[in-house]
């Protein structure tokens, strides 16, 4: 029997891929792509509208993301050693992109002209590839007998960034300046992994060992080391800057609103969409795309205070008073998806004035430690808290501690309250 004729759409993004890795996005043309489709430029139209919606669905539909950290990572983990599956993994991914150089380079040129959706679509894919790859990475490391210092997710991070790096440094400049060879690169990006981010098992090679050996202090931190990193901020200067969120407006009050009661980074909050925000009478779910996909639960009380109802909070307020269009869920004056510079500065405008308790003006990055003591207070499992925060749960063994001292603390306090 022959096989089913593939739709319209399907043929169009299958033919625009092609053309865009043989061509780059730029030099590709939307007749060229309507042609190889074997259709008329008015249907591509009529399906994506223009060429830019034509590739923000090529990048949402098309499965090469995943499909492409499945290929690179399949003849790294079969290598019995770490290193030598590093090095595979690192070599696989170089020749991959070998074969899409224009598209590379397109994307590298051209992002200034896209949309943000499209930006945002390929953050997202890169984002699941990776994590794809870090799953396979923790894998092939228990399996060698190796640790690492730091999470699947950060190693994968670091791993990406450093070979796509070197490999737009490649595309950019006539020669490489910085390597004799890809080779050279490669032997000393591994290097530079098992020199310090892999510890490798007592039955590694001689010199897998002598770079690996870690000394007390790294391997065992002292736990008031630990401790000591955990900086969340007290009840009243928490509802503090909550109320002058209010006062500024309702995007701003939505904004502290989810600093607080999901316990987002900088990076996370400024890469919602408004199609991320799922309120239903019973809870209220933001589902985030960005770094450790998952869904979070928003929080109605925060620090003892409530703050809304699933269906009528800060956040559901500022969506109802939007009289645009745009996805973002926060936008900068001009109507643009707010940045991480731009949400700094507004951070400062809510603390100004206001000192923790070592004297200092509250960091944003304590309104996340602030949200993950308070949820460690209420109980929740620390491999349960990994799921929401996106955090590894060493991370958060320093969270659990500082909510136990904070609740022996109001035992204290209560009983002193007794005895009177």
């Amino acid at each position: 029997m022959s096989e089913p004729r593939k739709s319209t759409r399907t043929r169009l993004i299958e033919a625009a891929l092609e053309l865009f890795a043989a061509n780059g996005v730029t030099e590709t043309t939307t007749k060229a792509v309507a042609e190889l489709a074997g259709v008329n430029e008015v249907t591509l139209f009529r399906h994506f509208g223009s060429k830019h919606g034509l590739l923000l669905a090529a990048i949402e539909d098309a499965v090469s993301f995943t499909d492409l950290g499945k290929t690179l990572v399949a003849p790294a983990i079969s290598q019995e050693s770490t290193f030598e599956a590093l090095k595979a993994y690192s070599r696989e991914t170089l020749e991959a992109l070998d074969r899409v150089p224009e598209l590379v380079r397109s994307v590298i040129g051209d992002a200034g002209q896209y949309p943000v959706e499209i930006r945002l679509a390929v953050g997202r894919g890169l984002s699941q590839a990776n994590c794809y790859v870090a799953e396979r990475l923790s894998e092939m490391l228990a399996n060698n007998g190796s640790q690492s210092r730091l999470s699947a997710e950060k190693l994968a991070s670091l791993l990406n960034g450093l070979l796509f790096g070197y490999f737009a440094i490649g595309l950019t400049s006539e020669r490489h300046p910085l390597w004799e060879a890809r080779e050279d690169f490669l032997e000393n990006l591994v290097e530079l992994f098992g020199s310090g981010a892999i510890l490798a098992n007592a039955n590694a090679s001689a010199i897998e060992r002598e770079l690996a050996t870690p000394t007390k202090e790294i391997a065992t931190p002292p736990a008031a080391l630990k401790t000591s990193s955990v900086a969340d901020l007290p009840r009243n200067l928490v509802h503090s800057i909550l109320e002058r969120a209010k006062k500024l407006g309702r995007q701003e009050y939505a904004l502290a609103y989810v600093l607080f009661a999901a316990g987002l980074s900088a990076a996370e909050v400024v890469n919602l969409e408004r199609s991320h925000s799922l309120s239903e009478p019973h809870q209220h779910i933001l589902q985030i795309n960005y770094g450790a996909v998952r869904q979070v639960l928003l929080s109605q009380w925060i620090m003892g205070k409530r703050y809304g109802s699933p269906s009528n909070n800060p956040l559901t307020q500022w969506l109802k008073s939007r009289k645009d269009d745009r996805p973002a869920l926060f936008l900068n004056p001009e109507g643009k998806p707010l940045s991480e510079k731009e949400l700094q500065t507004l951070w400062g405008v809510l603390t100004e004035g206001l000192l923790t308790l070592q004297g200092k003006p509250p960091a944003i990055e304590q309104a996340r430690q602030t949200w993950c003591v308070e949820m460690a207070s209420k109980g929740i499992e620390l491999e349960d808290l990994s799921l929401l925060s996106g955090l590894e749960i060493e991370e958060l063994r320093s969270f659990a501690q500082r909510a136990k001292e904070k609740a022996i603390l109001e035992r204290a306090s209560q009983l002193d309250r007794s005895s009177n």
